[in-house]
């Protein structure tokens, strides 16, 4: 059986992603959306949520490139001068792996983050991490110990599957996450009985997710339980990646052929609380 869950990251991040969102769930394929708690428009994303309620909503954890739940002077070891998170995720992983400090300050902001979604009162559908930083052991332990209080059942494991790309877009280049680490945090979370997508899409197309590719993921889409992750915003906004197509991905998520290519290739289409 073919199952499908279509998700926005950085809800929460601006009101031009905010916008989208609700754009792409109520006119479009969008299923789910992954929240920053921290975000500079959190609460405006939170309100759209509310009034959305077969929108799943998810915590997409934050612990580089952004702003942290605790005061800055609490994470010395996870924040810049800036007390913004750092941004050489590979020092810090460093510095979280060696340093007892840096692990429990990397809790202690964890924790406050799964607490600040779970003040929303919004049943938490998913989570996830910016950038993929769960890939890292430690945060990876850390976010499923703490998850599990707070009621986590479903994370991503960014794995992707190149075949199925190259046969949409043959030469498929760009980033390739689905690394010895991303199958161990697969075999750990499930493991733990988490609900984790047997394939993820978008990291290779991330920013450039336009509406030929979806359709092309719903053509091959393979049988299991897939994740197809975007990141949709009505337009540039502070802090918006460089390079991201964020209307183009808008506008993918509300191609109006995609409904008849779902229904035709018999896929539930659905959020990660429909499928754990």
């Amino acid at each position: 059986m073919k199952r499908l869950v279509v998700t926005a990251d950085d809800f929460g991040a601006s009101i031009e992603v905010n916008t989208a969102v609700e754009q792409a769930h109520r006119h479009g394929i969008l299923t789910a959306a992954s929240l920053m708690v921290a975000g500079d428009a959190a609460a405006d994303a939170v309100a759209r949520a509310r009034v959305m309620p077969t929108l799943g909503v998810g915590l997409h954890i934050v612990l580089v490139e952004g702003r942290p739940m605790l005061p800055p002077e609490r994470l010395p070891a996870l924040v810049a001068p800036d007390g913004n998170f750092r941004t050489d995720m590979a020092r810090t992983g460093a510095r979280i792996f060696a340093s007892p400090a840096a692990r429990r300050q990397l809790a202690a902001e964890v924790e406050a983050q799964f607490a600040a979604f779970a003040a929303t009162g919004l049943p938490l559908d998913h989570v996830n991490a910016h950038k993929h930083y769960h890939l890292h052991p430690t945060i990876a332990g850390t976010i499923l110990r703490v998850g599990r209080r707070f009621g986590m059942r479903s994370i991503r494991a960014p794995i992707e599957d190149r075949a199925i790309l190259n046969a949409i877009e043959g030469g498929a280049s760009g980033p390739r996450i689905e690394t010895i680490w991303a199958r161990l945090v697969r075999r750990r979370m499930r493991a733990a009985g988490m609900a984790v997508p047997d394939n993820v899409f978008g990291l290779a197309w991330s920013g450039a997710m336009t509406a030929a590719r979806v359709r092309g993921l719903l053509d091959h889409l393979p049988d299991g339980l897939s994740e197809i992750y975007t990141h949709p915003a009505t337009g540039p906004y502070p802090g918006a990646a460089p390079g991201y197509d964020y209307p183009g991905e808008l506008a993918a998520l509300t191609d109006a052929l995609a409904p008849s290519l779902i229904t035709r290739e018999r896929i539930a289409l659905g959020r990660f609380a429909d499928f754990a």
